[in-house]
C-alpha cells in the first residue's frame, strides 16, 4: 500500500543513485515508488550477481537489497560493496527477523536493517537517515581539504599582468570538465594551478588526487594508476582500486606527465577516450568520472614530434593549455611573494617577525631565479632560520652570494666582508669580464644577458675593444 504523503527532500538529488535488488517485484515497485517521490533516480535487478555487475560498473549512492535472494544472500552484496572500497550505505531488507541477523549485517557494515513488512514512511525516513549520513561524511571531508586549503601557504599570489591573466583564465576554465595540459618550468607553481581548477570548479567537493609521474617506478606506476587485482603479482595480497578511480568525481592530476613510460601511455589514452579503467590482473572493467589535469616543465608538442610522448595522448589531454610564468617574467610579484613566505616560515618557526631592507629586497629584484618561487621559497626559509636579526639585509645572503652553484665554474669574489649587492655585482663583473664570456659572466651572477648588459651599460663596465 502507497503512503498517504512520502516527505520530499528539500536539497538537489538529481546525481543520487539507488540500486534495489530483491525478486519480489511487488516489494521492487513499492521501495522504487517511495524513493522516486523522494528524488532519486533508481535501479533494479532481481538477483545478486547481476546487482554486483552494475555495482562495478555503475555509481550508486545507496544499495537496498533484501536478505534472501535466489543466487545469494544480502549479506554477500554487503562484502562485495567493502571489497570493492565503494563509499556508499547498505539497507537490508527481510521478512525473517531475528536478532541474529540483525547483528550480522550491521557488523558486515549495514546501516539498516528493515523489517518486512515495512510502513512506507518508516521506510522513507531509513532512506533518508542513510542519505544524510553518507552526505554528512562527505561533507566533513570536504571541510577538513578546505581547511586545509584555508591554512595553507599555497596559493595564488601576485598583482602583476601575467598573474592576473593567468588567474582569469583559471576563472573561464574551472567551471568545466575539460581535460587541462599546465606548461611552465620547475618551480612555477603547476600544482597550484591544478588545486584552483578543481577547488573553482563543480568538483571541489570530491578528491583532488595528485601524483608525481616522474618519483614513481616505471614497473609500479601503472598498478598505482590502474589498481591491480588481488594476486595479480608478486605482493598484490589485496585488491587496489587505483588513483584514477579514487578521484572518480573528482580531478586526478598528473605531475611531470612527460615521465611517463609510453606502455602506461597507452593505457592511459584509453582510459580517457572510454571513462573506463580495467585494474592490472583483471578482466573487469570500471566506469569512472574523472577530470585529467596534467603538467610537464617540457614542451610536449616538442616531445611527441621526437617521439617521446605519444601524440594522440598529447592531444587528448591538450583541450586547454595554461602556461605557467616563471618568476622571471613576474617582476611585481617577487616582493610580494617573499613576504608572503616570510610570514608563514616565520609563524611557522614560532612568530618572530621580520622586515627586509632595500638591499635585501634590491637583490630579489635582480636575480633572475632559475627555480622560480620554489627557489624563492627556500631562500626565505633559510633566511628565517639563520638570520640573527629582525632586519634582514645583504648580511644574510653573503653565504649564497659567496657559494657558486654548482654550474658556476669561476668563483665569485672574496666577500669575507660582507658586501652590497651592488657592489658584489660589480666586483664580479670586474673579475671575471676579461676572461669569460658574457653568457657565462650571466651565469656566473645568476641574471640574464640582458639584465647584464643594463648593468654593464649603467655603471660603464663594458670591456674595451683593444
Amino acid at each position: 500500500m502507497k503512503p498517504s504523503k512520502i516527505a520530499p527532500t528539500d536539497h538537489n538529488v538529481h546525481a543520487e543513485r539507488v540500486l534495489i535488488v530483491d525478486d519480489d517485484r511487488g516489494i521492487v515497485e513499492c521501495v522504487k515508488w517511495i524513493l522516486e517521490a523522494k528524488g532519486y533516480d533508481c535501479a533494479v535487478t532481481y538477483t545478486g550477481a547481476d546487482g554486483i555487475a552494475m555495482l562495478q560498473t555503475r555509481g550508486f549512492d545507496l544499495v537496498i537489497t533484501d536478505l534472501k535472494l535466489p543466487d545469494m544472500t544480502g549479506l554477500e552484496i554487503i562484502e562485495a560493496v567493502k571489497n570493492m572500497e565503494l563509499d556508499m550505505p547498505v539497507i537490508l531488507m527481510t521478512s525473517f527477523s531475528s536478532v541474529e541477523s540483525a547483528i550480522e549485517a550491521l557488523r558486515k557494515g549495514a546501516v539498516d536493517y528493515i523489517i518486512k513488512p515495512f510502513h512506507n514512511d518508516d521506510f522513507g525516513f531509513a532512506i533518508d537517515r542513510a542519505m544524510n549520513e553518507r552526505r554528512d561524511r562527505r561533507e566533513n571531508a570536504v571541510l577538513k581539504r578546505q581547511l586545509r586549503k584555508v591554512y595553507t601557504k599555497n596559493q595564488i599570489i601576485g598583482e602583476s599582468e601575467n598573474v592576473r591573466k593567468l588567474q582569469a583564465m583559471i576563472q573561464r576554465i574551472a567551471p568545466t570538465d575539460a581535460n587541462v595540459l599546465i606548461q611552465g618550468e620547475s618551480g612555477t607553481g603547476k600544482e597550484l594551478v591544478a588545486q584552483a581548477l578543481h577547488y573553482g570548479g563543480p568538483r571541489a567537493e570530491r578528491p583532488f588526487v595528485p601524483v608525481n609521474c616522474g618519483a614513481i617506478p616505471s614497473e609500479l606506476l601503472e598498478s598505482e594508476l590502474f589498481g591491480h587485482a588481488k594476486g595479480a603479482f608478486t605482493g598484490a595480497v589485496s585488491a587496489n582500486q587505483g588513483l584514477i578511480r579514487q578521484a572518480s568525481g573528482g580531478t586526478l592530476f598528473l605531475d611531470e606527465i612527460s615521465e611517463m613510460p609510453l606502455t602506461v601511455q597507452v593505457k592511459l589514452l584509453r582510459v580517457i577516450q572510454e571513462r573506463q579503467v580495467r585494474p592490472v590482473g583483471s578482466t573487469q572493467t570500471y566506469v569512472t568520472d574523472t577530470r585529467f589535469v596534467a603538467a610537464s616543465n617540457r614542451n610536449l608538442k616538442v616531445e611527441a614530434e621526437k617521439g617521446n610522448f605519444r601524440a594522440d595522448l598529447f592531444y587528448r589531454l591538450n583541450v586547454i593549455t595554461i602556461q605557467v610564468p616563471p618568476l622571471r617574467d613576474r617582476e611585481n610579484d617577487i616582493e610580494i611573494l617573499a613576504r608572503h613566505f616570510l610570514d608563514y616560515h616565520s609563524k611557522k618557526l614560532g612568530g618572530r617577525r621580520y622586515q627586509m631592507n632595500q638591499e635585501f629586497i634590491k637583490f630579489l629584484n635582480y636575480y633572475e631565479w632559475p627555480g622560480n618561487i620554489r627557489e624563492l621559497e627556500n631562500l626565505i626559509e633559510r633566511v628565517v632560520i639563520l638570520a640573527d636579526s629582525d632586519v634582514l639585509t645583504s648580511v644574510d645572503l653573503v653565504d649564497m652570494l659567496s657559494a657558486p652553484s654548482s654550474e658556476q665554474k669561476n668563483p665569485a669574489p672574496d666577500v669575507g666582508v660582507p658586501l652590497s649587492i651592488e657592489e658584489y655585482t660589480k666586483e664580479t663583473i670586474l673579475l671575471h669580464q676579461d676572461t669569460n664570456t658574457e653568457a657565462e659572466l650571466a651565469a656566473i651572477l645568476g641574471i640574464g644577458r640582458k639584465a647584464l648588459w643594463i648593468r654593464r651599460r649603467e655603471w660603464g663596465l663594458f670591456k674595451e675593444n683593444k
